[in-house]
């Protein structure tokens, strides 16, 4: 694939949030690593879908790549122009090609604007249209791409039903004429029957519009559905990334195998064969990650050698890149699953870090 093809491209990007304390001086006593060196890139006119549990960065990479979170380090390029370095007028240029359908249709939605007021602010704000009548233009054709009537103009947010109200995001996010959308969690907020309307919404628009989208969720059937890729986040890091359909045929990670073992499967006797894989133990906190492996606390797999030791690299592995020292032994069945004891959570210096594994030399059978 050629640079050109690229529309994003980020490269070991972290965003840390400072620990404050005190109350005559201020002072930082650690960081919050929410996100801690990724790279990837969405090529354009795909989508790539990203997934991790709840608290492992997903919404603050998407928002630092629009740089609604100022990264720490690392570098965003968007369309190969450096977007960390960009000057503030430059940037707000920029954004008209790259917006954001938020989580909350109801709290993205100021309740004392109207719809037209909501769509028109973006248009003013980046000079689009002649006058009132071109913008209204504008709008009308917006509120038809998404199914939306224009009556809805002059009513409220708190008017509408939880999808409306996610149609008007997604209007908010199309009028500008934008190539990239970054979509956290379209549908989480949403009953089942209108998440698969939004998600055949955003799929159509697409097709249509030759839009990019970076999708974040947790609702792996969604992110299967509208992906072309799916990248997989744990504590801040990407720990696998593959095509869509490869990664819930052949997930290679540990964790992106126990994401999977979760997917129910509409298959009552399939569902009751297959096997479970169970995590124990808290995900660890992102101010205090662990060494080496991040996911080497909770792992079945893990090895009393590199892992605690030694933090793997996002390799490739046919289609796949892997951050995994033992995704091909895995994958082959050498390595056996074992136990993973949990310990209970102490204040710091009152005994042992929670989560240590129990990686006995030839492991038994995984409970």
């Amino acid at each position: 694939m050629s640079d050109n093809d690229i529309l994003v491209e980020v490269r070991d990007l972290k965003v840390h949030f400072p620990i404050r304390r005190g109350v005559l001086f201020d002072r930082t006593v650690g960081h919050v690593k929410a996100v801690d060196g990724v790279d990837l890139s969405i090529p354009r006119g795909k989508t790539y879908g990203l997934v991790g549990e709840s608290g492992c960065g997903k919404s603050t990479l998407g928002r630092a790549l629009l740089q609604l979170n100022p990264p720490t380090s690392g570098e965003v390029k968007f369309d190969g122009v450096e977007l960390t370095t960009l000057p503030a007028g430059k940037l707000r240029t920029m954004r008209r090609r790259m917006q954001m359908i938020f989580q909350d249709p109801m709290s993205s939605l100021d309740p004392r604007q109207n719809v037209e007021s909501i769509l028109t602010e973006g248009l003013q704000t980046h000079g689009i249209g002649a006058n009132r009548d071109d913008r209204r233009r504008i709008i009308g054709e917006t509120l038809d791409a998404v199914g939306l009537p224009r009556w809805a103009l002059s009513r409220y947010p708190h008017e509408f039903s939880g999808g409306q109200r996610q149609r008007i995001g997604i209007a908010r996010a199309l009028v500008l004429g934008p190539e990239l959308i970054v979509a956290d969690e379209p549908v989480s907020a949403l009953d089942v029957s209108i998440q698969a309307q939004v998600v055949n919404l955003l799929d159509e628009l697409q097709d249509s519009l030759g839009l990019t989208y970076l999708v974040i969720a947790h609702d792996l059937a969604v992110v299967r559905h509208i992906s072309d890729v799916v990248g997989v986040m744990y504590l801040g890091a990407l720990v696998e990334e593959a095509p869509s359909d490869r990664l819930y045929t052949e997930p290679l990670h540990p964790y992106t195998r126990a994401l999977m073992s979760a997917v129910p499967v509409p298959d009552p006797d399939v569902e009751d064969r297959r096997e479970r894989i169970l995590l124990a133990g808290d995900l660890p906190s992102p101010a205090n990650p662990p060494s080496g492996c991040r996911f080497h606390t909770r792992c079945p797999w893990a090895q009393p050698t590199r892992c605690a030791d030694e933090r793997p690299e996002l390799r490739s592995i046919g289609a796949s890149r892997v951050a995994c020292h033992w995704a091909e032994q895995i994958a082959a069945g050498e390595l056996r699953p074992h136990e993973v004891t949990a310990k209970i959570t102490r204040p710091e210096g009152e005994g042992e870090e929670p989560g240590v594994v129990s990686a006995p030399s030839e492991p038994g059978s995984y409970v």
